[in-house]
């Protein structure tokens, strides 16, 4: 109606004058018959100008200026312009404004339109102009990337010192690794979580005359080293040992405390780093684009050293225990709790919690098998579920219960942008501590009881395992169950065994665990 109602009424403005050149002739036979340049072309990607103002327009004149205004001495105006006036003749005054779509929320990057609020500043070639926040930001999942480079280089490490010490890249004799990778003890010898290089063992140390340990290089079954070469390092924190010594006495215990902490690196074949760092670099790099490297890492070296804790204390002494599987273990916690916390916005819930459970379940029962130490994975996935509790967001249907939109710490995926005034959760902690719990409903004080309950009871469980080990020495009959099954006397695997060896100077006990080979 206002485009009909412009051209039907009458116009007594006289037509607009225009001064502007006439465009350039056409070659005919009236004509110059020179070329056009085509530098000069009137079909130029140039800007055109419209009639100044509406009111010097007229049904004739808002066409009849059909010159050509390439150059001008007036500087030239685009439509889009900020001091272009509305002069289009097609302007429909009755039209709702486009710039009505969206209204400014204060940060020139932001707009109360987008309520994910990642609306990024783009200049007019449509790029994005967000700086890289670089790789603490969580976007990069360098923690990941390091982690798997190093592990792979160890395991590199590890095929080469096996073949050194034994003449073949993977353990051959005397027992084949079904793992496809070094012996039991060059992995002992590397650093995995060996007990007897650890502490004293009852049963052992206090055993009447002398001890010969397997050796690194062994391929026989007589072996003919001491602890002290068996458990490397130099020999550090592993004292000569004398046969027998009460275990009050701690002067000559061994304590390569270290050995909670290596093992992480350690893989026992190529079978079992390739299912870790595919798993790793799989749901470990989504979950520390949520989490945010600092975070991931914590979970991760916390998960694995208390599943190396909780092993050291239940699993059997002769079991040496390496690979990332228990931190692991940790990190898929983190996705089932970070399932169930985002439930009501997952297309498919309940298919992806089937899924993950069955990976869990298969895990645990792999971990039942002779030789694997699954109080790793034990370990690994309850402190991955505590340290999630206190880490991770809240749960979202917690969060609309207590009418909290966003968690009240900071955020893991900081997409604000700096100048939008929204200052991180912790940093206001810091400035405001008291500010920080005004005004909270009972249900954030008993969520975040929870959080400070489980921190404080992880936290005790872990001294109190650390305890035992190396003081108390209490011991879990019925635990051995967790990590294996009553099935041709599977649960004696890494018991130690004495064999009587005699040869002309002297007799001698020869420790060695039980070889897997025996069960199968």
């Amino acid at each position: 109606m206002a485009a009909n109602d412009y051209y039907n009424t009458p116009s007594t403005i006289p037509p607009h004058k225009t001064t502007d050149a006439p465009l350039p002739a056409v070659p005919g036979a009236n004509h110059s018959t020179q070329s056009i340049s085509p530098i000069h072309s009137p079909f130029e990607d140039n800007r055109y100008e419209y009639p100044p103002t509406h009111s010097q327009s007229t049904l004739g004149g808002a066409y009849g200026d059909t010159s050509y205004h390439g150059s001008s001495d007036r500087p030239p105006h685009r439509y889009d312009s900020p001091s272009h006036n509305s002069t289009d003749p097609f302007t429909d005054h009755s039209a709702i404004p486009m710039q009505q779509h969206g209204k400014m929320d204060g940060s020139p990057t932001r707009y109360q339109a987008d309520p994910e609020g990642r609306a990024y500043p783009q200049d007019y070639r449509g790029h994005d102009k967000r700086k890289k926040k670089g790789w603490f930001s969580g976007k990069v999942t360098w923690v990941v990337y390091v982690l798997t480079t190093v592990q792979i280089a160890v395991f590199i490490g590890e095929i080469i010192r096996n073949s050194i010490l034994t003449g073949s890249p993977i353990a051959i004799k005397p027992q084949f690794n079904i793992m496809i990778g070094p012996s039991q003890q060059v992995l002992i010898n590397m650093g995995a979580r060996y007990t007897p290089c650890m502490h004293n063992i009852r049963g052992i140390t206090d055993r009447e005359g002398s001890v010969v340990w397997p050796c690194p290089n062994q391929t026989t079954t007589d072996p003919t080293c001491s602890l002290r070469q068996l458990c490397a390092f130099g020999g550090a924190n592993v004292p000569e040992q004398i046969q027998p010594t009460p275990m009050s006495d701690h002067s000559r215990e061994p304590n390569q405390w270290w050995r909670f902490i290596l093992p992480i690196f350690l893989h026992a074949g190529i079978i079992h780093i390739a299912f870790n760092m595919l798993l790793q670099m799989t749901l470990g790099r989504d979950m520390e684009k949520e989490l945010g490297s600092l975070r991931f890492t914590l979970v991760y070296f916390s998960a694995g050293i208390f599943g190396f804790v909780l092993g050291g204390n239940y699993s059997a002494p002769a079991i040496s225990s390496v690979g990332a599987s228990g931190s692991l273990f940790g990190i898929i916690a983190l996705t089932l709790l970070d399932l169930l916390y985002n439930w009501s916005t997952r297309r498919s819930p309940v298919k992806d919690l089937i899924f993950l459970l069955l990976d869990i379940a298969i895990a645990f029962v792999l971990g039942l098998l002779p030789g694997l130490d699954n109080f790793a994975h034990i370990g690994g996935f309850l402190m991955g579920l505590v340290l999630g509790i206190c880490l991770m967001h809240s749960p979202q249907a917690l969060r609309q219960r207590i009418g909290v939109d966003e968690p009240p710490y900071s955020t893991v995926d900081d997409t604000q942008p700096l100048n939008s005034g929204a200052a991180p959760g912790l940093s206001k902690f810091v400035k405001q501590p008291v500010g920080f719990f005004k005004g909270r409903k009972p249900f954030w004080w008993a969520w975040w009881l929870v959080r400070a309950g489980g921190l404080v009871a992880v936290f005790i469980g872990f001294i109190l395992l650390l305890k035992n080990f190396y003081v108390w020495r209490h011991e879990c009959k019925w635990c051995k169950h967790l990590t294996c099954l009553p099935v041709k006397n599977w649960c004696d695997f890494g018991n130690l065994v004495t064999e009587n060896k005699t040869n002309s100077r002297l007799a001698r006990d020869v420790l060695a665990p039980v070889q897997l080979g025996k069960f199968f």
